[in-house]
């Protein structure tokens, strides 16, 4: 026999919401809350965090200084150019110079006169071989004054009397022993930038700790490791100062060894601006010299930054 069960409309309405309060429950049963919390489960929205401020302070402080740096010197430079009757150029003629020359910085019309362009390649080549070769020989010879404290006592006396000795006073040297104007100008970028890198090289290697040392002593390590595995990691911060100081003197020297030697270099460009009693010239190859030598810094800078080391960044 079958039986048929007759649901008023009422209850076809109501059966849903029981069967899914009844749904809901059991689910409730099953996916207990992992907090412990019984009943409703409280959805949390993430707060949408706001964009900080922009740092106007720090733009500020960042723009101003350097921009009333810049206004002191040129209004200094007026008021002295005023003062001398226009012996001493003013800011503008010398911008006005500086145009013209910046406009063909690449001419040839003869040996002894050459745009700017090429004074400032050449004397970059010369720093170039000259503080290569430095650092050829300096820093390997730093981490030998560094690890053997013999050779440390050795050399010490002699980097002591060597190292004050002024640019100018190796320039003879060079020119006796190497007959020629552009290896004697060479020599002394070598003989002038060598110290920094020997100096800061050495002593990075003697502030490895000596733990470092005991550790490389009980695994038996081969001085290769020691020196690529322990010493030459802990010591490249001191080494990245002594190149970067090593660059400024090398940078500092060729335009005295220029002046001297004679040829093509901004050194030269000086002196032979000088000749001709043309200051303004003379004025824009200040700026150039001290441009290149930023631009040369900032290099190093941005090179040192790149191999890690916290206190070399700052």
């Amino acid at each position: 026999m079958v039986s048929a069960v007759l649901h008023s409309p009422l209850e076809t309405r109501l059966a849903p919401t029981a069967l899914s309060a009844a749904d809901a429950t059991k689910n409730v049963a099953a996916y207990p809350d992992t907090t412990g919390a019984t009943g409703q489960k409280s959805i949390k929205t993430p707060a949408k965090a706001s964009a900080p401020p922009y740092d106007w302070r720090g733009l500020w402080l960042a723009v101003l200084p350097p921009v009333l740096g810049l206004a002191l010197m040129i209004g200094v430079w007026a008021l002295v150019s005023i003062s001398t009757a226009s012996s001493i150029p003013s800011p503008s003629e010398t911008f006005k110079q500086a145009v013209i020359i910046f406009s063909d910085p690449f001419y040839r019309k003869g040996p002894n006169d050459q745009g700017v362009g090429w004074n400032i390649l050449m004397s970059l080549q010369r720093v170039a071989v000259g503080f290569g070769l430095a650092a050829a020989v300096g820093i390997p010879a730093g981490f030998m004054i560094g690890r053997f404290e013999f050779l440390s006592r050795m050399f010490n006396p002699l980097i002591g009397l060597l190292r004050p000795v002024s640019p100018l006073a190796w320039l003879p040297i060079g020119l006796l022993v190497f007959k020629g104007a552009n290896p004697a100008a060479i020599w002394t970028i070598f003989i002038c930038s060598i110290w920094p890198m020997i100096i800061n090289t050495a002593v990075g290697v003697q502030r490895v700790p000596q733990d470092y040392m005991n550790v490389a002593r009980v695994l038996n390590l081969s001085e290769w490791k020691i020196v690529t595995k322990i010493l030459f990691p802990s010591v490249l911060p001191y080494m990245l100062t002594g190149v970067r100081l090593a660059v400024g003197t090398a940078w500092l020297v060729i335009v005295a060894a220029e002046m001297l030697t004679g040829g093509v270099g901004i050194g030269f460009w000086v002196w032979d601006e000088w000749n001709n009693l043309n200051v303004k010239n003379i004025i824009i190859a200040i700026f150039v010299i001290g441009i290149v030598g930023l631009m040369l810094e900032y290099a190093l800078i941005k090179i040192a930054t790149a191999f890690t080391f916290e206190e070399v960044k700052s």
